[in-house]
């Protein structure tokens, strides 16, 4: 079991998730981790994006073994500053739109990673957290040059953190 340490913050119509962690990792190197295809590939899922304003954002989701539970998420990148700042749309197909925000600062040799996932309030819009808790983790793995653990796995061990379901046909 690990710790919760993602928040949830509702305001009105929209929901935001918030996760800040310390990666022991110079900025650049996060910064390409969230930027270069074949880095975020290892951790959030194989796909595309433009790392300047307007450029498009594509990523395959979900287990490789389980095509039936991947799922693409498509949108423009809305604020690019190299390397601090990275947000861009979530679009994802069943889900109202949404956006992510990777905000990066230098920290003694490290980097602190401020991300946030604002979506609109509707039935699903409580999740999320869960599921970041494990990509945040994957990532981190990643930089370490350590296995990435299976996201559906990782979700599950810190579901209950969060007082979230398991995913449907886990």
């Amino acid at each position: 079991m690990t710790a919760a340490d993602g928040t949830l913050v509702v305001s009105g119509e929209i929901a935001v998730i918030s996760f800040e962690r310390r990666l022991g990792h110079p900025i650049e190197d996060v910064w390409a981790a969230l930027t270069d295809p074949e880095e975020f590939a290892a951790w959030l899922g194989p796909g595309t994006l433009e790392p300047r304003q307007g450029g498009q954002v594509s990523i395959r989701t979900g287990p490789a073994d389980q095509p039936g539970r991947q799922r693409t998420m498509s949108g423009r990148v809305l604020a690019c500053d190299p390397p601090r700042l990275l947000e861009h749309e979530w679009i994802q197909p069943g889900l109202d739109g949404s956006v992510v925000r990777y905000e990066l600062q230098s920290d003694a040799g490290g980097t602190i990673l401020r991300m946030t996932h604002r979506r609109s309030v509707m039935p699903g819009a409580f999740g999320g957290r869960a599921g970041w808790h494990a990509y945040l983790d994957r990532l981190a793995a990643h930089l370490d040059g350590q296995p990435v653990p299976a996201w559906a796995e990782r979700r599950a061990e810190v579901q209950d953190a969060y007082g979230e379901a398991p995913l449907p046909g886990a």
